[in-house]
């Protein structure tokens, strides 16, 4: 998820008012709020296609009807999480094989997902209940549907001792409008590793996963720091993944304070200083704790990886951005990092700075990996899968996989 603000040049941006509230809905004296923009893509003949081909297509019907048989506030909010939770894990029973294929999509495609949570949350934007539901409740209704079915709640670790706990996080499509086909790999890559054991020469490590949204407010909002702060410490390594380059892995050194400011899912964007809680702390650059030169030295995938170094900063009494390609200088003010300035870096930034707010820098190694552009075979411009980016999309997986085992077997050599 590298931005393309950096990377290739501005594409135009919607500028963002309201960063720091989340979403807004009306109550129940007025009428429902209408659909979001992500929303109103859902009826396109892509998304249905995609809905259809992998049985999710009754997804937010079925949620509809059973919203509609809540007659309270605490009814409403056991069945959001309820049916927030049953759509995460039947998600990631398909991508992972068990239960029917329902449909001819490839399992391991994490489009049915994202798709059928925007039917459910449109039905509950929309939902006019026979009771009183004032502005806040169906925020926090809305709230509890998004972080269950992106598997936010479900990230709980195995007890006891003999098992390492890696917690791996991943995100939604995005840049829609230019190809609303899109998949993003990362995403893919939580649903295939989500609950899965991987055995490692020092033992084996259980691999607990979630996705976010491409989304500037939900960052504002702390979405991440929410969802991470009680994990972290749990967690014996992380590591955030987007969707970065053509062909190459990233392992991103530094991570920048700064939002360029790119259009995210909703059109909206400002360049901006990362918001935080304690902004008088808050340091400019945060960095790595991956092994990333054992990674990269490893044989992980047919993709090579590289130890990305480079960051854009203003130097210190300068005015004007400059590309570093061995790291940032002292006192240098951030303008991207090694993944560029869009939600990657930004998600990178906060899971790292928790990291080193919660006082876990030297104990806890994490950071962000950027896995190649998921491409469609060559000629394929309309199709929504085709067996070229099947492939890719598995072997994608695959290598995140083999780059986690790389990274938890290199840290227990460390520590030994």
């Amino acid at each position: 998820m590298i931005s393309l603000r950096v990377r290739t040049g501005a594409i135009g941006l919607a500028l963002l008012t309201g960063l720091t509230s989340p979403t807004t809905t009306a109550t129940a004296a007025e009428a429902p709020p209408g659909p979001t923009v992500e929303e109103l893509r859902l009826d396109g003949a892509v998304p249905q296609e995609i809905l259809r081909r992998s049985g999710f297509d009754t997804v937010a019907a079925d949620f509809a009807r059973a919203l509609d048989r809540a007659h309270s506030y605490e009814r409403a909010r056991r069945t959001v999480s309820r049916a927030g939770a049953e759509l995460w894990r039947r998600a990631v029973d398909r991508a992972q094989g068990r239960g029917p294929a329902a449909g001819d999509l490839s399992r391991d495609d994490d489009r049915p997902l994202y798709w059928a949570r925007l039917g459910m949350t449109r039905a509950l934007r929309a939902w006019d209940p026979g009771f009183r539901l004032d502005e806040e409740q169906r925020a926090r209704l809305l709230d509890e549907l998004e972080r269950g079915s992106r598997g936010q709640d479900d990230t709980g670790f195995p007890r006891g001792k003999g098992m390492k706990r890696v917690l791996v996080t991943g995100f939604d499509p995005f840049t829609l409008d230019r190809d609303i086909r899109i998949s993003n790999p990362s995403g893919a890559v939580a649903l295939a590793l989500d609950g899965t054991v991987i055995h490692t020469p020092d033992g084996p490590a259980r691999i607990e996963t979630a996705v976010f949204p491409v989304r500037w407010r939900d960052f504002t909002a702390q979405a991440v720091e929410r969802a991470l702060r009680h994990r972290l410490p749990q967690a014996d390594l992380f590591t955030t993944v987007s969707q970065g380059r053509v062909g190459r892995f990233d392992i991103e050194r530094t991570n920048g304070a700064w939002r360029g400011g790119f259009g995210d899912n909703e059109n909206t964007g400002r360049p901006e200083t990362v918001p935080v809680t304690d902004p008088a702390s808050q340091p400019q650059w945060t960095s790595t704790t991956l092994p990333y030169a054992e990674i990269v030295a490893a044989d992980t995938g047919r993709f090579p990886v590289y130890d990305n170094t480079s960051v854009t900063e203003i130097p210190a009494g300068g005015t004007e951005p400059v590309v570093r390609p061995q790291g940032p200088t002292p006192g240098s003010t951030a303008r991207a990092g090694g993944g560029g300035d869009y939600l990657s870096n930004e998600i990178a930034y906060r899971a790292t700075l928790l990291r080193d707010r919660l006082g876990l820098r030297e104990e806890l190694p994490g950071g962000h990996v950027h896995t190649p552009v998921l491409q469609f075979g060559a000629g394929n411009t309309t199709a929504i899968t085709d067996p070229e980016f099947v492939r890719n999309r598995l072997d994608i997986i695959s290598q995140v996989r083999s780059i986690v085992t790389v990274a938890v077997s290199a840290t227990e050599r460390t520590r030994g």
